[in-house]
């Protein structure tokens, strides 16, 4: 890990420290292993990409930093500068229109946008993955409450409590369709549209 990186991660260590000290609050045990299996999944994602993919997500991470651009804002000035004779002793060998540098840009614009397109390919199928999980989880958390629902209101009902019954409950506890409920939002975008 480099310099820089390791004193922005004690930043946030330090922050995240403080943070908490001031809320004077703590995470509950079931958050903490939450977030660890989460750091675990991430951890064993990133060593399982290919050599590949390694080096695409480093070129993607670089060409999109500003240190890239601070680096060729400067290469491109020292060019012009260059190869508009401002420079003693140094003859252009790109003289205007600079037909060299605009060849080296645009092959550089191929295979930094090839590289990109290689790393979000990769990224669009983890975030693919973490919507089946979400979709998983959410469809089990909407069946627990239904469940919790319906076992509530029956109590209620063999307990004689007249105002527990609300027509909502019973909407509530219809299971729900994720098919019918997206095709009903296609419907209603389509006609909107």
């Amino acid at each position: 890990m480099s310099r820089r990186k390791r004193l922005t991660a004690q930043r946030a260590q330090k922050l995240h420290e403080e943070l908490l000290r001031q809320s004077n609050a703590e995470l509950a045990g079931v958050i903490e292993r939450n977030i660890d299996i989460i750091e675990l999944l991430r951890r064993h994602g990133a060593a399982a990409r290919s050599r590949q993919e390694r080096f695409a997500d480093t070129m993607t991470a670089w060409s999109g930093s500003m240190a890239f651009l601070y680096a060729h804002a400067l290469w491109f000035g020292l060019w012009v500068v260059t190869n508009l004779g401002w420079v003693p002793g140094l003859a252009p060998f790109d003289p205007f229109p600079f037909g060299l540098l605009t060849m080296i840009v645009s092959l550089e614009a191929i295979f930094l946008s090839t590289i990109v397109l290689v790393s979000q390919n990769r990224q669009a199928i983890l975030n693919e993955r973490q919507a089946d999980l979400d979709l998983q989880i959410d469809l089990l958390a909407e069946y627990e409450v239904t469940r919790m629902l319906r076992l509530v209101d029956k109590m209620a009902e063999k307990m004689g409590i007249e105002d527990a019954y609300d027509a909502e409950i019973d909407q509530l506890c219809l299971p729900v369709a994720p098919d019918v409920v997206l095709r009903e939002i296609e419907l209603r975008q389509h006609t909107a549209g």
